[in-house]
């Protein structure tokens, strides 16, 4: 739960407006206009008009990335930093990234502290990643207000405070963003930054876990397995946990292997619950482990 999580954003304009338009921005490309250099670049990356050729992309965005455009520049650190149609090369990427964001793009800023938060292209300065990343948040841009929420809560590049986090946090929430969401929901349910409100700690699980945040489908899956929040409801936790399970997630194939070994929520079935518990325990999650080994599995 306490795992920073890098967000990374392709900043381009709604690709809609791109749809069949390829031809005409070729014509333009050709005599130098940056923005068709881009656009086209846009539509070769995503195959709008065209047949996708990241190759044929990262031509384009490099045009315009010389001629100063600060979105080219962005998308072109996306592709050094993926490897979309040139080698991954995180050098490139942040060289790129900074061309932009010392034009004050902040999808690039946001970019950039990821690239020093990872140590990534760049020696590992958590610093200089929550500087970069409170550029991009007092912009308004919701990953870099998550990123930073999680700084403060774990005190990276910042002294820990909680109550900063939350501020961030609650931002980046407000905005729609999942993984902030669902950070809000643990920091009500552990009282970190704000009063312990089990309540509001379901209320922003649930916002999370309606957009597929598998942390949050697992803690509301607990939440209503323990009767926290909400009215106890086995039934309820084993519909979220399976969710999350089937997703891979290692603490919610745990708890649904609980459910199925103690009969909550589902018939009991000790098969069931043996392969939940000993799939969570193959991802090296400990309360798993545990019980494999209380069970002798």
């Amino acid at each position: 739960m306490k795992k920073l999580v890098i967000l990374l954003t392709l900043c381009v304009i709604p690709l809609t407006q791109f749809a069949q338009k390829a031809s005409d921005y070729l014509q333009a490309a050709n005599q130098g206009y940056a923005n068709a250099q881009y656009n086209l670049g846009v539509c070769y990356e995503y195959g709008y008009g065209v047949q996708q050729n990241y190759y044929k992309a990262v031509e384009w965005y490099t045009k315009a990335a010389n001629q100063g455009m600060a979105e080219a520049q962005c998308n072109l650190g996306v592709c050094y930093e993926y490897g979309y149609g040139v080698q991954q090369n995180y050098y490139k990427a942040v060289e790129w990234y900074t061309k932009a964001a010392n034009q004050g793009m902040a999808e690039a800023q946001c970019n950039l502290g990821n690239r020093y938060y990872e140590g990534l292209g760049v020696q590992q300065n958590y610093y200089k990643a929550v500087e970069w990343y409170t550029k991009a948040a007092n912009q308004g841009y919701a990953g870099a207000q998550f990123n930073i929420g999680r700084c403060y809560c774990l005190g990276l590049g910042v002294q820990q405070n909680y109550y900063k986090a939350v501020e961030w946090l609650t931002k980046a929430a407000n905005q729609g963003l999942s993984y902030a969401q669902c950070s809000l929901g643990v920091c009500y349910a552990e009282g970190q930054g704000v009063q312990q409100n089990y309540y509001k700690a379901v209320e922003w699980y649930t916002k999370a876990a309606n957009q597929g945040n598998v942390d949050a489908l697992c803690n509301l899956g607990r939440c209503y397995y323990e009767g926290l929040g909400v009215q106890q409801n086995y039934y309820k936790a084993v519909e979220w946990f399976n969710k999350a399970a089937n997703q891979g997630h290692a603490g919610a194939q745990c708890y649904l292997g609980y459910c199925y070994h103690y009969g909550k929520g589902v018939q009991k079935n000790e098969s069931l619950a043996k392969t939940w518990i000993k799939d969570a325990a193959s991802k090296d999650f400990d309360e798993a482990i545990e019980f494999c080994r209380k069970m002798g599995w």
